[in-house]
Order: structure tokens, then C-alpha cells, then sequence
């Protein structure tokens, strides 16, 4: 491969991983534009981001493996044309079913190319430094779309329509489309031909959306209604036969003695909670500042910047404190930070000001950058064969933790409103009620998450060098 090639590779699996990421929190402060314009309920809203985490968070691994066996340059391409076709979809909604299908038709091509974006910067840069650049691009790209999204979307609700930040997709997937096919240029996957985990897949996509269904949807229907409580039965069941299935099939798309590693395990656990209340609390905190506090969209968006900005810093020394302090004690002192900053949220009141606003979103935002840490902490306790996998299922982990985030706290939100509605309280005190108490729950469970992370990824740290058991423990 030429050098200008592999240049134009590089650029155009670092724009889709701009859309990628940037279609994951622009959507949320236009959020309160969409549900005043299409007339969404606040859990038809819920599903605008679930639709999208839901497909994604379900075929990321089904992805993976079809990039393997089929292989990489067809499915990135595949899989951005449905992005940016998608997109143009949801950006041209007129009822909250055919956004909410946009939306879970932009997750199915984001599951699809996401898995692609590593895997074809190792093949055009097979030098391990001239690798490590790129990646540390691609990973550059990700954390500018973390930071510029929700102000993006903010700019884009306000100024023009928020149809728009879905259509601004359009032009750069298509673009991004003619240069990839130009300039990715892979070989044919080689090897042992293997199977998709369909059975896998099936049971696995059921029981989260059976259960996402249930708790979206449960104040609707009622906690005791036939449909509510059939759908908890059928995640149950469809976990317990994708559980059996996996150890079943010759490529399983999880290989669940992986969770019985006490880091691994841990690890796993503790990148769902993480997930769980940011994914969560992004959502509702967007509605809590334009709904109660009556920021403009475009103030919504500046007050998660710093934020943003905070997350990016803290990623960048995350890896340094690890080396330093212990991934143990990193990673839980920044859980224990997002739980702080989590119930310090949970303080403000309706006249709160963005200046009164910032402290407890900055703390979430040094917290969750101290986190990422735990990625490679794990890997590198998994042996060399597993670390695709793991790599994978950590992934996939952070798409469901984020999306049932979603749906549990605004199950949460949504009960606590209805309470105080029901006793006379004016829309903003009621929302405001649910709001709180939503954040106390999560902040209860970050916490949990700090301490599993100091226990699980405490384990295997002794075992490096033994002279040095004192200082880390």
C-alpha cells in the first residue's frame, strides 16, 4: 500500500469514528427540540437514544466476527453506507416511529463499521510505531467528537432545525464512503472458515430489548401489567438460552468462562456501572438544564464542554496514574470521583445557575477520564489470544451498561414524577423530584462500582513483582 493511501485510510476510519462517537451525545441536548416538535412522551424520548444503543450494544460482536470471517473493507463500507443512509432518515422524521427506526438502523451500521476502524489501521500499518501513532489519531478524533458534540448539537437545535444533526452526517459519510473504497486496500481473509453465532445473537438482542422494553414502558402499561411482566420473563428466559447457547457453538460470540477471571470479571462489571450512570445521567441532565433550568440549547451544550475537556485530560493521565498509584486504587478513586460528582448534581435546585452548575459535572468529567485506565488494566491480565475478545465484550458491556442507564433512571424519573404530579406539584418541581432521586440511585450504584474496581483489579497486581507488594498494597 502506497503512503498517501494508507494516509487516506487512516482519515476516512477516523471520520467514521468522529460520526460514530459524535452521533453518541449530540443527540441529547436537541432532545427537548425533538420532543416538542414530533410530540414525544418523556419515554418515547428514552427511546431516540436507546433505539440507537440498543441495535448497536446487540450486533457489536455479531460485527466483529463478520469482519473476520467476510472480511474488513466490505463491512466498513456496508456499514457506513446504512449509517449515512440512516441518517439522512432520522434527519427527515416527521413521527417519532420513523426517527426512532432511523435511529436503530444508524446503531445497526455503527455495529457493523465500528469493529472495522482498528482492525484496518493494524493491517495498514503493520510497524508497531508508525501503529501506535495512528491509533493514538484515531483515539484524538473520538475524544474532539466527545468534546464538540453536545455543543454541536446545542448550536444546531437552536440555529437551525434538529433535523440537522443527523443530516450533517450525510455529506461527510459520502465522502468518507468514496475515500474508503479508494484507499483501503486489505487482503482476503485467510484461515479457518467459521460460523456466525446466530442462535447468540438472536437471544441476546431479545432479552435486552424484552427488558429495555419493560422498563421503558413500564409506567405506561403498569409494573403489574401481562405485557410488563411477560417481557421481564422472556429476558430471563432469552439470557438463560443465550447463556446455554454459547457453550454450545464452536465461535461463540462470548466465552463466558472469560467472566469468572476475577479482573476480567470485575472489570466487566465495573465498565457497565460506569456506562450505566453516564449514559444515564448525560440524558436527563440535558432535559434538567433546557426543561427546568430554561438553558437555551446552545447553553446546554457549553455547560457539558468543560466537562468534556476534563474527561480528555484526565484519559491522558489515566494510564500514568495507573503506573503510579495501581489501577486498583485509579480506577475506584475515579468511580468514587463520579459518584461525588453524581450526588453533588443531585443538590441543585430549579434556580440553579451554570456557574452552580459546573462543579459536579467537572468532577464527573475528571472521573470518567480517570476510568479509562480499566481497558488496558484488563487486557493486560487476559493472555494474548483472548485480548480481541476482551476487547470486544468490553465494548459491547459499555453499550448495554449506558443503555439500561437509560432505562432504569428514567424508570426512576419517571415513577418519582408521577408521584408528585399526582399530589399537585407544577411540572418543573415534579421533574425536578424524579431528577434527584434518579441521581441518588446512580450515585449509589457508581460507588458500588468504585469498590468493585479496587477489589478486582487489586488481584493480580502482587503477581508482577514482589519486591514492590508493599508500596502497591
Amino acid at each position: 500500500m502506497t503512503p498517501a493511501r494508507r494516509r487516506c485510510a487512516l482519515v476516512a476510519v477516523s471520520l467514521v469514528t468522529f460520526m460514530a462517537y459524535l452521533d453518541n451525545n449530540i443527540v441529547n441536548v436537541a432532545l427537548p427540540s425533538i420532543q416538542e416538535d414530533l410530540r414525544f412522551t418523556v419515554s418515547g424520548l428514552e427511546w431516540v437514544v436507546s433505539a440507537y444503543i440498543l441495535v448497536f450494544g446487540t450486533f457489536l460482536l455479531f460485527g466483529g466476527r463478520l469482519g473476520d470471517i467476510r472480511g474488513w473493507r466490505p463491512l466498513f463500507l456496508s456499514g457506513l453506507g446504512l449509517f449515512t443512509l440512516s441518517s439522512l432518515v432520522a434527519g427527515m422524521a416527521t413521527s417519532p416511529a420513523m426517527l426512532v427506526a432511523g435511529r436503530a438502523c444508524q446503531g445497526l451500521g455503527a455495529a457493523a463499521v465500528t469493529p472495522t476502524t482498528l482492525a484496518i489501521i493494524s493491517a495498514v500499518y503493520p510497524d508497531e510505531r508508525r501503529r501506535a501513532n495512528a491509533v493514538g489519531v484515531w483515539n484524538a478524533v473520538g475524544a474532539l467528537a466527545l468534546a464538540v458534540g453536545p455543543l454541536l448539537g446545542g448550536v444546531i437545535s437552536q440555529h437551525l432545525a434538529w433535523g440537522w444533526i443527523f443530516f450533517v452526517n450525510v455529506p461527510v459519510g459520502l465522502a468518507t464512503l468514496v475515500l474508503g473504497a479508494w484507499a483501503i486496500r486489505l487482503p482476503k481473509p485467510a484461515g479457518e472458515k467459521q460460523s456466525m453465532d446466530i442462535a447468540g445473537t438472536l437471544s441476546s438482542g431479545g432479552a435486552l430489548f424484552a427488558l429495555t422494553f419493560s422498563l421503558i414502558e413500564g409506567h405506561e402499561f403498569g409494573w403489574d401489567s401481562p405485557v410488563i411482566l411477560g417481557g421481564f420473563v422472556a429476558a430471563g428466559l432469552l439470557a438463560a438460552v443465550f447463556a446455554v447457547a454459547e457453550t454450545k457453538v464452536a465461535h461463540p460470540m462470548l466465552t463466558i468462562s472469560l467472566l469468572w477471571d476475577r479482573v476480567f470479571g470485575g472489570g466487566v462489571a465495573t465498565m457497565f456501572i460506569w456506562a450505566f450512570g453516564l449514559f444515564g445521567i448525560f440524558f436527563f441532565t440535558s432535559l434538567y438544564l433546557q426543561d427546568v433550568l430554561l438553558f437555551s440549547p446552545t447553553e446546554a451544550g457549553l455547560a457539558f464542554v468543560p466537562m468534556a475537556v476534563l474527561m480528555i485530560a484526565g484519559s491522558v493521565l489515566s494510564g500514568p496514574a495507573a503506573a503510579r498509584v495501581g489501577a486498583h486504587r485509579s480506577v475506584s478513586g475515579a468511580m468514587a470521583l463520579i459518584a461525588a460528582g453524581i450526588a453533588g448534581a443531585a443538590l441543585l435546585d430549579a434556580n440553579a445557575t451554570f456557574a452552580e452548575v459546573m462543579p459536579p459535572l467537572l468532577v464527573i468529567g475528571l472521573g470518567g477520564g480517570f476510568t479509562t485506565s480499566l481497558t488496558a488494566t484488563v487486557l493486560a491480565a487476559m493472555p494474548g489470544r483472548q485480548a480481541g475478545v476482551a476487547t470486544a465484550v468490553f465494548s459491547t458491556v459499555r453499550q448495554i451498561g449506558g443503555l439500561l442507564g437509560v432505562a432504569v433512571i428514567g424508570a426512576v424519573l419517571t415513577a418519582q414524577q408521577t408521584t408528585e404530579s399526582h399530589r399537585g406539584a407544577p411540572f418543573r418541581d415534579a421533574f425536578l423530584s424524579g431528577y434527584h432521586k434518579a441521581l441518588i440511585v446512580a450515585a449509589v450504584l457508581v460507588a458500588v462500582g468504585a469498590a468493585i474496581a479496587y477489589f478486582a483489579l487489586r488481584a493480580k497486581l502482587p503477581e508482577t513483582d514482589p519486591h514492590q507488594s508493599g508500596a502497591e498494597h
